[in-house]
């Protein structure tokens, strides 16, 4: 959906071991090729990753284009990033991924000898290609670097004016940027699409009791996202390192809503960030009936909200507030 890729058949094959060529069996393949042809597909998505010879393979053997879980995501970031950085760290994360699936179908052409000391005049096109895409991804880490490098100038600069930081994190779409729109009665990107938010958004936020904070909102998280990527947007997640209060996001109307704050719960840990102190926030409360909802308990360790109705935030708001005096 967040991709405008209009989705016409699902396949699920459960295997005791990957096909090493196919990923699925043969002739399930053969049954996939069937069902695209009948309903004119033209394109084949893995939600999962492929190696260049598996992706090689199989659209040699049905004859379209194939993507794997890492190019989806990827093409998503690359229509979503708004900022310079974004965008870099967009253009890295496709170079560092293709690099590696930059292959040739003729091993004739392997190699050409080249000079003395170097394979300049006797490259192939391929060793150009690699070459060129590792000389782009070195520009592009020291352009991000220089960029990095004034944030944290700029926030050296906010740590000396002692101002908290809350940092808003959660899975992709569960209502972050809405959320901190209506807390700010700003105007962030807020859409019903995965990852809409890519760039950090920062916005000050003047508690009842004239306590200000920096609010910020961050990229969301996905089960399963390749390392890579989520080191490719390092970026939205430095401002984790200064908070002061984590403000965990929960979709509780998603019905894997458990799931999915696990898995942001094993990325922070993985990020050494398990220590800030966090809340857990349950939005969409308008989309559930919360007199029956499956699971009564698990609702008393956060605040429940609707990210939409400004009415129902001051109870997290009170808590946000005493949470920021108590860490001062």
């Amino acid at each position: 959906k967040t991709s405008r890729i209009n989705i016409i058949g699902t396949t699920i094959q459960r295997r005791k071991l990957i096909d090493p060529k196919y990923v699925v069996g043969k002739g399930k393949l053969s049954e996939i090729i069937i069902q695209a042809i009948q309903k004119h597909a033209t394109l084949l998505v893995f939600d999962r990753e492929l190696s260049s010879a598996q992706i090689r393979s199989i659209a040699d053997f049905v004859e379209m284009k194939v993507i794997d879980r890492s190019q989806l995501i990827l093409d998503i970031f690359a229509k979503q990033a708004k900022s310079r950085e974004g965008k870099y760290q967009v253009e890295l994360a496709q170079l560092e991924y293709i690099l590696p699936r930059l292959i040739t179908k003729n091993t004739a052409m392997s190699r050409l000898t080249g000079g003395i000391g170097g394979r300049g005049p006797g490259e192939t096109k391929l060793e150009i290609n690699r070459r060129r895409v590792r000389e782009k991804i070195d520009r592009l880490k020291n352009d991000i670097a220089k960029i990095r490098k004034q944030r944290r100038q700029q926030k050296s600069m906010r740590n000396k004016k002692g101002i908290p930081v809350i940092s808003i994190v959660g899975y992709t779409n569960a209502g972050k940027s809405t959320l901190l729109n209506t807390l700010t009665q700003s105007n962030i990107i807020a859409a019903n699409r995965l990852f809409a938010t890519l760039d950090p958004s920062s916005r000050r936020l003047r508690f009842p009791k004239d306590v200000e904070v920096i609010i910020t909102d961050t990229v969301g998280f996905i089960q399963n996202l390749p390392r890579n990527l989520m080191e490719a947007f390092h970026a939205t997640l430095d401002e984790l390192i200064d908070a002061d209060v984590i403000l965990h996001v929960i979709d509780i109307s998603n019905p894997r809503y458990k799931q999915q704050k696990e898995t942001v719960e094993q990325i922070l840990k993985d990020l050494k960030l398990d220590t800030i102190p966090t809340l857990f926030v349950f939005n969409k409360i308008d989309r559930i009936a919360l007199d029956s909802f499956d699971d009564q308990w698990f609702l008393t360790q956060g605040i429940p909200i609707s990210a939409t109705r400004k009415e129902t935030l001051k109870p997290l708001i009170d808590k946000l507030e005493s949470m920021i005096t108590l860490t001062k």
